[in-house]
């Protein structure tokens, strides 16, 4: 209830104080063009690459920040409201979504990128879902589909433009899965058992032939702190199976893992699972990130 009520003041103050000055005009850069806003830098990378220069993009996180406990700023409230369109990833990824759209206001059509996958669930079919799609390259496929789908109906001036951009993008991600299954064959099949910070890559495991063996943060957030049984029990499945690392977010407190690390004998190896990094950093995009992550499994794990 706090959040809402913040939220709702900060808005206010923001959009009083653009009405009555320059600030109430939109921004040169984005005179004619779509206003489109992304959740994650992961989302805003895929829009980014559909829309070009077609659409004036705002991503609303940060570079670094995690997904599953962000609070929003005025600054994002502001740019929710003036939006055409946002463009979610869905499936409870953006827990802080629903009071920011609500207290936000403005009529801003809201797109779920994942609409049309087939998620993964935790505990059986009506468990809760998997929100991590993008760790297989066929899945953003789909959010390729719907971010063009969607630019071309609000802009059907700039239909060929997103077509276009979505057919290289599209040919990008095929190579990209070329190269993941070139890389998992390094790895013997026995050692291709995945302990994560939390249940990431299920849909990468999948696709790729490797075991979700365990993961230090229960389930598919990171909010959840283990108890001591399950941490023990994790320990455990790490000795039985010879499991060659622990893979940790770059968006995530390591110390519990490194702790766990330490206890059983493996390396800490850091990946980039809910954030990009800087443009000019190791995973400046989606497709430099998955290339980051994959090379670095293959390291830890062959």
């Amino acid at each position: 209830m706090r959040c809402k009520i913040w939220l709702g003041m900060a808005l206010m103050l923001v959009l009083t104080a653009c009405s009555s000055g320059a600030a109430s005009q939109p921004a040169p850069q984005a005179e004619g063009k779509l206003r489109v806003v992304a959740t994650t830098t992961i989302v805003g990378d895929v829009v980014g690459a559909v829309g070009g220069d077609a659409i004036a993009l705002t991503v609303l996180l940060p570079t670094g920040a995690d997904p599953h406990s962000y609070e929003p700023t005025p600054q994002d409230a502001a740019a929710v409201s003036d939006a055409d369109v946002v463009f979610v990833n869905g499936a409870g990824l953006e827990s802080f979504l629903d009071p920011l759209l609500e207290n936000a206001g403005g009529d801003a059509q809201v797109i779920s990128v994942s609409e049309g996958i087939t998620f993964r669930h935790l505990g059986g079919e009506h468990g809760d879902r998997d929100p991590h799609v993008w760790f297989d390259p066929h899945n953003v496929v789909v959010w390729v589909e719907n971010v063009e789908r969607t630019l071309s109906t609000l802009d059907p001036g700039d239909a060929g433009t997103y077509a276009a951009n979505a057919g290289e993008y599209e040919a990008s991600l095929q190579e990209l899965d070329d190269w993941i299954r070139e890389q998992a064959a390094q790895i013997p099949e026995a050692n291709r058992k995945l302990v994560t910070d939390h249940a990431a890559f299920g849909y990468f495991a999948e696709r790729y032939g490797f075991e979700q063996a365990g993961a230090v943060f229960p389930g598919f957030n990171t909010l959840a702190e283990p108890s001591a049984q399950e941490r023990a029990e994790l320990e455990e499945t790490i000795r039985a199976l010879d499991v060659r690392a622990i893979f940790v977010g770059t968006t995530i407190n390591p110390s519990l893992a490194q702790q766990i690390a330490e206890d059983t004998g493996v390396r800490v190896v850091f990946l980039y699972t809910g954030s990009l990094s800087e443009p000019d950093g190791a995973a400046g995009s989606y497709l430099a990130l998955m290339r980051y992550d994959v090379s670095a499994m293959v390291d830890g794990l062959k």
